[in-house]
Order: C-alpha cells, then structure tokens, then sequence
C-alpha cells in the first residue's frame, strides 16, 4: 500500500508543477532526469576539484557513469567484479541511491558537500578549505573564483549533454 500512495503523492505533484510550468508559459523547464546528483557525478571535474582520496571508488565511479542508460544503471554493460559488488551492496537499490552514495564518496568534505539544502561553499565561493584540514582533503580547482566555478560545473560538456536530453 505505501508503494502505492507514494506513486500516486508523486504523480500529483508532477501533474501540478506541469500545471505550473504550462502558465510560466516557457519560463519554467521540467527536466526529466535521474536526481540532482547525477550531474554532480557527471561533471568532468569532480574528482580533481574536491581532491577527493577516494581513489578505490575511482573505477566504480566510471563503470556506472558509463553505464546509465533511460535512467537505470545497466547491468549487463558491468564487467567489474568491484563496481558489481558495490551495486548489490545496496539494501534498497535504485539508481538515485546509488548516484547519492557515490556522490557522498566525492564530496566528503564539507565545503564541496552536495548534501542538504545547499551544496557545500567550495561550488559558489572563492574558496577551497577544509576545516578539518587532518581528515579530508580539498583539489585544485583551477578557478578561483565563485561564480566562475558555477558557470564552469553548468557549462562542462558532459552537464550541457545532459541538460539538452533532459530538457527534451
């Protein structure tokens, strides 16, 4: 029953924010896509910005990226004993927890954290610092500046495929 009253709660929801996107009239875009964090995940800089140590996530990471197809993770396009391993590790799989968790891998550290309401200070601040500097460690953005980093994350060739698929 609860599976039925959630599809029935989010299919409301979407018929009204269809309501509202259709009298914006154009000024508001449905994206049909997996969850924010997928393009996080997607953005070709990630790793080398939140410096993260993670590196035997590195190959995970890769195998599922290149692996989502119709907003599902394929498993039949999975070598990787690791990757297939980390996958049925999940106690309720779904693509969206698996794009959170391996977000969370990158961005430990709590100014490039994508966790809450707000993404951690590092994404729109001229900033890279950790304040536990002993335990999680921070990249080497070559942008400095805020703003710039943000216009750097929307237009990076792999969130402009994305956006143009999901703007469909």
């Amino acid at each position: 029953m609860f599976g039925v009253v959630v599809i029935h709660h989010i299919r409301n929801k979407y018929r009204m924010l269809k309501s509202v996107a259709k009298k914006a009239e154009g000024k508001i875009i449905i994206l049909d896509m997996i969850c924010f964090e997928y393009l996080i995940l997607s953005f070709d800089k990630l790793v080398a910005w939140t410096g993260t140590g993670k590196t035997d996530k590195l190959k995970i990471y890769e195998d599922v990226l290149a692996a989502v197809e119709d907003h599902r993770i394929n498993l039949s396009k999975i070598d990787d004993e690791k990757t297939l391993r980390y996958l049925s590790s999940f106690k309720r799989y779904s693509t969206e927890r698996v794009m959170k968790s391996l977000v969370g891998e990158f961005t430990q550290n709590e100014k490039w954290s994508v966790k809450g309401l707000l993404m951690g200070e590092c994404w729109y601040k001229n900033c890279c610092v950790s304040e536990h500097q002993n335990s999680l460690r921070c990249g080497k953005p070559e942008i400095k500046d805020g703003s710039e980093k943000m216009r750097v994350l929307m237009q990076s060739k792999e969130i402009e495929k994305i956006l143009i698929t999901i703007a469909r």
